[in-house]
């Protein structure tokens, strides 16, 4: 049986559906097709702490779906600039699981993680997948994974 991680990079998701599409990214909807595919063994949504009402909400619905949802606060530095990137702690995370699952998937269009799947891919021979929003996505993070799959209609509400 197909063993999978999932790991969700929720800021870069959230903008770039919302950007392209002008909607939400439908998890519950991905999870009922991922589990379709196999065993999900580990399932990660990384997020932004703001403490508002409607994030607290849908950081409930993410672990009622089955994810695992690791938090960082959100920092607003004195310049005006803010702060909050999950990239290290997905990276550190793909690199513990990615030993004991035959499938790794990202949902990120982020190219910074190009490396990481090109790491995993030789170091543990794992299936990498990313979901990205097509125009959004990093080339070279379509070019380092196995399969990309672009976020489209059936995936948003």
């Amino acid at each position: 049986m197909n063993r999978i991680a999932i790991f969700a990079d929720v800021q870069n998701i959230y903008y770039t559906t919302r950007q392209v599409h002008g909607k939400q990214f439908n998890y519950r909807q991905l999870w009922h097709r991922i589990s379709q595919q196999g065993i999900i063994v580990n399932a990660t949504a990384y997020a932004i702490h703001r403490g508002d009402d409607r994030q607290l909400k849908f950081q409930t619905a993410l672990k009622k779906i089955g994810f695992n949802v690791r938090l960082k606060p959100y920092i607003q530095r004195a310049d005006g600039s803010a702060k909050g990137d999950w990239d290290v702690g997905i990276a550190i995370d793909v690199m513990e699981q990615a030993a004991n699952v035959d499938t790794v998937i990202l949902l990120s269009g982020d190219g910074d993680f190009d490396l990481l799947l090109e790491k995993i891919k030789v170091k543990y021979g794992v299936n990498t997948v990313v979901y990205g929003v097509g125009p959004l996505t990093a080339n070279s993070l379509i070019d380092a994974c196995d399969r990309f799959i672009a976020i489209e209609q059936e995936l948003l509400m």
